[in-house]
């Protein structure tokens, strides 16, 4: 199996987001049936058989976008498992160099994978990145809009420049990652797949994340509404909304200092008392993908083990904290964005 590694064009414009850099825990025995039973607080349960082929992916050529670490990556691993052709985007060169590496190793049915590093928030950056694909490698057949910057802090306290941090990168991203590839799609007569990363969020609305819920619903409402546009050109459009799957960042950008009660991890708010696996993510994302079921458009789907059904929505358990375990949080939340801001930087 060859695998070529290349990177694009470095635009960055403006101060930098505070870009979530989902790094996942690490999970063993990737091919054991997940357990029955639930999984204790925290815990990570066994990812589940994959119910496809191997190469039920083969000559799809797919971008992820956020595909360095965390989520992300673990997604775009799956499809190349399963023979596609990934692109992986993200802000940091050498971690999407590693994260390449690592896809590559784990590719068992002739996937391959491609880096750029790409800011989405620029719509010429991405416009010029798409172009560089569709030349050296051809089409995409599909892209995943999974690029994303999230943190909890009391709608008050938020500077203009936080909630543009997480608005731009979701919503403004997204759209130009979608405009970009589908334009393309539509001029030259091709089918195509649009799947994005969202959250529960976009029915319920959820305190302390006003920035990330509204930037996520602006992509539901997008998901919807090019799914009607964009029909008579054979273009799909869904998105998948993921109930907790812990990372090294979300663990602590969107922690409460109530022992993770209210937190984006709190299993007990999730009524299976287990979180999700990435496995699961993409086998979900593998299915809307592979043209199993081609009628599917339009469609957010919620995999969250009936968190959402369970209601409230994710962090209005927080109500109960004063300023000084919000001080404490928007602390955490610094370190946590310094230690990747170091990591772009190196």
């Amino acid at each position: 199996m060859v695998n070529t590694f290349w990177s694009g064009r470095r635009d960055v414009v403006g101060p930098r987001p505070i870009v979530e850099s989902r790094t996942m825990s690490e999970q063993s025995n990737p091919h054991q049936p997940s357990s029955s039973g639930p999984a204790s607080s925290g815990a990570i349960p066994t990812p589940p058989t994959s119910p496809f082929r191997s190469d039920v992916l083969a000559g799809q050529s797919i971008l992820v976008t956020g595909g360095g670490s965390g989520l992300g990556k673990g997604v775009a691993k799956h499809f190349a498992e399963h023979g596609a052709t990934v692109h992986i985007w993200g802000r940091r060169e050498s971690v999407l160099k590693e994260a390449a590496q690592e896809i590559e190793e784990s590719a068992q049915a002739g996937g391959t994978v491609h880096f750029q590093a790409v800011d989405v928030r620029d719509p010429e950056a991405v416009d010029a990145a798409v172009e560089e694909i569709w030349a050296q490698h051809g089409p995409l057949t599909a892209a995943m809009n999974n690029a994303a910057g999230n943190f909890i802090a009391q709608t008050k306290d938020l500077s203009p420049r936080g909630f543009q941090a997480i608005t731009d990168t979701v919503m403004k991203g997204s759209y130009n990652v979608t405009h970009a590839v589908g334009r393309r799609w539509i001029e030259q007569g091709l089918p195509g797949n649009i799947l994005s990363t969202l959250v529960s969020w976009v029915y319920t609305g959820s305190a302390y994340v006003v920035p990330s819920a509204m930037a996520k619903s602006a992509v539901h409402a997008m998901t919807m509404s090019l799914a009607v546009e964009w029909a008579k050109y054979g273009i799909r459009l869904n998105a998948i909304a993921p109930g907790p799957i812990p990372t090294e960042f979300t663990s602590v950008v969107l922690s409460s200092n109530k022992d993770g009660q209210g937190a984006m991890t709190d299993v007990e708010s999730v009524p299976a008392r287990r979180v999700g696996t990435v496995e699961e993510m993409g086998n979900l994302g593998i299915f809307l993908l592979s043209g199993s079921c081609d009628y599917i458009t339009g469609q957010t789907i919620t995999m969250d083990g009936g968190q959402m059904l369970a209601g409230p929505s994710t962090f209005s358990a927080l109500t109960d904290l004063d300023d000084a375990d919000w001080v404490e949080i928007a602390d955490k939340g610094k370190k946590a964005a310094a230690e990747s801001k170091k990591q772009r930087n190196t």
